[in-house]
């Protein structure tokens, strides 16, 4: 094999690992965001991927709630969180970007009829 081959190969198999790395979510994953009243809320995602199928959990000051409907299709994913309130359940969806050691992330829920949508972005724990 000639050097000139063997330096293709070799930039083709670093390109292939930098593009599936930098689509693994899986692992720890912290995010903040303020509150409308000013406090600073910290969001901690573990993730788990098998195929297609995204799971794990996201701990927060209310303890710590399974994800579920978890999808990931290239450098997007998507999941839920249901939430229990004073004995009110509400629903948390996540549809996020992945870019490197981050995920941009839009969340909408509904809170007592009413819809809202928030941005958060989560990086990656090492």
């Amino acid at each position: 094999m000639s050097i000139r081959m063997l330096l293709k190969v070799l930039c083709l198999a670093a390109i292939a690992l930098t593009v599936a790395w930098s689509g693994d979510v899986s692992g720890k994953w912290k995010a903040e965001m303020q509150t409308p009243d000013g406090q600073t809320r910290t969001s901690i995602f573990t993730f788990q991927v098998s195929g297609d199928t995204l799971t794990g959990t996201v701990a927060g000051a209310r303890g710590e709630t399974p994800i579920s409907e978890g999808k990931i299709s290239g450098d997007n994913i998507s999941f839920v969180v249901v939430r229990k309130f004073q004995d009110n359940e509400f629903k948390m969806n996540y549809k996020g970007k992945v870019a490197g050691d981050e995920i941009k992330m839009t969340v909408t829920a509904n809170f007592g009829g009413e819809e809202r949508t928030f941005e958060m972005t989560a990086k990656r724990e090492k």
